[in-house]
């Protein structure tokens, strides 16, 4: 029996319109959240990234805009910048698009901006939060995949999650979310990477299997007990010449192969992809209550 999509679009719908109706609450209260994304130089990914960020957050009407600089910036402009915004009040949330070039430091950057305006979650003050077991903002793509799962009605109580990939960004966070003291937590977790000796032997202990290697099709069937739910975090581009985009997109995860195994699957496109977005958008809110006293 094939598995059951965990469908990213449908869940970030839902999210976005409880979102739409926080944002009007708060607008009657003469507040409206406030996000400044910078993007450095033209990286096309980039650019499709922050124009979807944007688009997202002024359909619920998030005031957001795009601080764009030439590829070429000083590290010291871009600091002075975050800095200003920081000090504005009428600011909620700052994001710098990543990958930044490579004159600037992109942890320097980071830990720049204020930890309560920190909307992507990378900061060290909110991811030591996170490790002490109390959240503040959380990085959006291991806060979505934990929002499918809620949704879904996919309980980790007790269950082995297996986290492949140990990233910043998701990989390790994720480790950590699992095992908080909570309904959606209190996994047992274990972490794998590309220095793991015979992974699949991880892999097919997992309940849930967290994939975000950024390695194409790097789990196949026989690494994937059955039952298991699989999310995929991972995206490549792949040349497609008869498609009229020239690319298809693929994970980590051989889907064809896997959803014949698994409980639930995420999809790739439309999977964890759209959870991000969200997510970010939920962050955005939720600093700007927070900022503004308002229970969250």
């Amino acid at each position: 029996m094939a598995a059951k999509l965990l469908d990213g679009k449908e869940v970030s719908n839902w999210v976005i319109e409880n979102l739409r109706k926080e944002v009007e609450k708060l607008k009657e209260k003469g507040i409206t959240p406030c996000l400044k994304i910078f993007l450095v130089g033209n990286n096309p990914a980039s650019v499709v990234y922050v124009g979807n960020k944007e688009k997202s957050s002024k359909s619920i009407g998030i005031d957001a805009e795009v601080l764009k600089y030439e590829e070429d910036v000083s590290e010291e402009e871009i600091l002075r910048e975050i800095e200003k915004l920081n000090n504005d009040k009428n600011v909620n949330g700052i994001i710098v698009q990543l990958p930044l070039p490579s004159h600037i430091n992109e942890d320097k950057v980071s830990i720049a901006i204020s930890p309560e305006k920190d909307v992507d979650g990378f900061h060290p003050y909110n991811l030591g939060m996170l490790l002490r077991g109390t959240p503040t903002l959380l990085p959006a793509t291991p806060y979505g995949v934990l929002e499918l799962l809620r949704y879904y009605k996919i309980e980790t109580e007790g269950k082995h999650v297996v986290v492949v990939g140990r990233s910043n960004i998701v990989g390790k966070p994720a480790s950590v979310i699992f095992l908080l003291k909570d309904k959606f937590g209190n996994a047992t977790v274990t972490v794998c990477h590309s220095k793991s000796k015979n992974l699949e032997n991880y892999t097919r202990q997992a309940d849930i299997l967290i994939v975000a290697a950024g390695q194409h099709h790097l789990v196949s069937k026989d690494m994937v007990k059955e039952g298991a739910v699989v999310i995929d975090v991972g995206i490549h581009r792949i040349d497609a010449p008869s498609k009229k985009s020239g690319y298809r997109l693929e994970g980590d995860v051989k889907f064809d192969e896997v959803k014949e195994i698994a409980s639930y699957i995420t999809p790739v496109p439309g999977g964890v992809g759209p959870m991000t977005v969200a997510m970010l958008l939920k962050n955005v809110v939720r600093a700007t209550k927070i900022q503004n006293g308002i229970p969250d």
